[in-house]
């Protein structure tokens, strides 16, 4: 006797297409991890050989992170507001002339897959690269 195939295992499963209120809109967005010790910013593949870094917490640190997403082209940072780390780094920014938005944790956290430092400043630029106006909690527009 033998077994039969499993019809779930052999039906492929459709491409889930993307809503157009998720289609790319804003081309010039970075993201950012804050930590207590380091930050890491990621800005899109073909902005920078190195499209991940990290950057210290001291001012010096965060005006060469300024600096870096200016070399970059970039125009909007995402990040979640932890603690009070945020602070100074949204000030800088703000300051230089960026559109800085505070993500709702919960909206990036809650994606699929393993989690590091590394890959929330990445599901952050992705985030606000595909963002819709409600996932946003904060602006320095506000």
């Amino acid at each position: 006797m033998t077994a039969k195939p499993n019809p779930k295992s052999t039906q492929r499963k459709p491409k889930a297409e993307m809503s157009p209120s998720w289609q790319p809109i804003n081309l010039n967005a970075a993201g950012i991890d804050i930590g207590s010790e380091t930050h890491w910013v990621s800005v899109p593949l073909d902005r920078d050989e190195k499209s991940v870094r990290p950057f210290g917490c001291f001012t010096a640190d965060l005006y060469a992170l300024a600096d870096w997403l200016q070399a970059c082209g970039i125009e909007t940072v995402a990040m979640e507001s932890t603690g009070v780390y945020w602070i100074p780094i949204f000030q800088i920014l703000e300051t230089r002339g960026f559109e800085v938005k505070l993500v709702n944790a919960h909206h990036v956290k809650t994606l699929p897959g393993r989690k590091s430092d590394v890959l929330e400043s990445y599901n952050f630029m992705k985030f606000i690269r595909l963002r819709s106006e409600q996932s946003m909690s904060k602006s320095s527009n506000a």
